[in-house]
């Protein structure tokens, strides 16, 4: 495991990455020097810029930096990149985003949030709520909390939030005290080759938790958890340890009474979309319920969760018009996007513009794409953004449409949903991916604002 006391100048290739960017900023509030590369300048790496830190967009040798003590790497990042194997040629310490916080969850109480879909929003609520109740944590989160705008702080070294991420296997790095398992859905079978190796990973994750596993209520796979203390959390399921009872929703918000083991703790308030995300403030509650914090102050901040960045996000809601944005990119969370907003906006059409992600993904869910897309009245498919990937024969947007019942599909360019959007002037619209997708978001957002 590598050593982080003595480390004061850090080089990031990747730095604009969603999860490297929060080590990013690590670093550089620990007074580290720290520079890096990334493909392309985005929001996220101006905003980094903003912040003091040098970041190139050219894979160039006479931009790194030949006095760095640690070379952190995206796995997303080709094996012909010439700034990396310069660093390995020359016996630098380079080693993966996952080895940095293999190291960091080592030395600190842990909360480690896995699952196919929900981690960025229960890791934030998690994080948020530690931090407005005054108990504190450092967070390391893959999305941008609203209500700080950044994916990493530090109000106590003593505890630490992190996402377990099961791509490349990261997670079987981390070293959770608590942990959360919100979903094990197929998903990156590129990696892992077959469903049973994946379920595998998540075994081997959940076993190492040192003193507490949360998990959603129902999972099939919960008989090979080998945790001595567990908990079940739930929407709404009263045979969980943790769930909300009397639902309501009005203007997008929701407020429910918060019960645990059967009792009634009192009524909070969520003031973000979706019913899949009353459940992650369940979970978020649990946790500060078993590190016993105080629960009507943690109930009380709750309503002040402002969400993360594309995670439900409103972009536009008025009377005219609902635009929401989200990373949705697995067929469970199109689904419960989709489902969340029918019933939130029950009386509208709901269009969805959905960007596929990854070639293998395609191939390998195309059916559950297809399924989840369906619950939409209107739905416009974007090319698959392909990341890592190089193409696949015969998987194209194409591949989805061709399954989907509704019939009420068309596959445009970015430029074309615009011109799409403009002429249709959709009642609720929905963005949703994992690409690049976030590009048209504030254009987007222009023309819906000029109806």
């Amino acid at each position: 495991m590598i050593d982080l006391k003595n480390i004061s100048q850090v080089y990031f290739i990747g730095a604009g990455g969603i999860g490297m960017s929060a080590l990013v900023r690590y670093f550089h509030a620990k007074g580290c020097v720290v520079n890096g590369y990334d493909k392309t300048p985005t929001r996220l790496t101006r905003e980094m810029e903003a912040e003091g830190i040098d970041i190139h967009f050219e894979d160039d040798l006479n931009q790194l930096n030949k006095d760095a003590q640690l070379v952190v790497y995206t796995p997303a990042i080709p094996a012909d990149h010439k700034e990396l194997n310069w660093y390995r040629d020359n016996n630098y310490t380079v080693v993966k985003r996952s080895d940095v916080l293999q190291a960091i969850t080592a030395s600190q109480q842990a909360i480690c949030v896995s699952g196919t879909h929900g981690k960025t929003t229960i890791s934030s609520m998690i994080a948020y709520l530690l931090r407005e109740t005054g108990f504190g944590c450092q967070a390391f989160l893959g999305g941008i909390a609203a209500n700080y705008d950044t994916n990493y702080w530090n109000t106590s070294d003593d505890w630490c939030v992190v996402e377990a991420d099961e791509y490349d296997r990261s997670f079987l790095k981390l070293h959770p005290n608590i942990s959360v398992v919100s979903s094990i859905d197929p998903d990156h079978l590129d990696i892992y080759g077959t469903v049973e190796e994946m379920e595998k990973a998540y075994f081997q994750f959940i076993n190492s938790t040192k003193d507490v596993l949360f998990y959603k209520h129902g999972l099939k796979q919960a008989s090979n958890f080998k945790v001595q203390k567990e908990y079940t959390y739930s929407a709404q399921n009263d045979s969980a340890n943790f769930y909300a009872q009397n639902v309501t929703s009005k203007n997008g918000s929701y407020l429910f009474e918060v019960c645990i083991h059967g009792e009634v703790l009192g009524e909070a308030q969520l003031n973000m979309g979706g019913m899949h995300n009353v459940e992650n403030a369940i979970v978020a509650l649990s946790i500060c319920h078993h590190l016993e914090i105080d629960m009507p102050k943690a109930m009380q901040a709750l309503a002040g969760f402002k969400g993360v960045r594309r995670r439900f996000e409103y972009v536009v809601n008025n009377d005219k018009s609902v635009y929401i944005d989200d990373y949705a990119h697995h067929p469970e969370e199109v689904y419960q996007l989709i489902k969340s907003t029918n019933s939130l906006f029950r009386n509208k059409k709901v269009s969805v513009v959905f960007q596929p992600h990854l070639f293998s993904r395609t191939k390998d869910l195309a059916d559950g794409f297809a399924k989840s897309l369906d619950e939409a009245d209107e739905v416009i498919l974007l090319d698959i953004y392909p990341a890592r990937e190089l193409p696949m024969e015969g998987v194209t947007s194409e591949l989805i449409k061709d399954k989907m019942q509704n019939k009420n599909v068309h596959i445009l360019s970015k430029d074309g949903v615009m011109e799409w959007v403009q002429r249709s002037k959709p009642e609720v619209l929905i963005t949703a991916g994992a690409g690049d997708i976030d590009q048209i978001v504030e254009p987007l957002k222009n023309i819906i604002n000029e109806y």
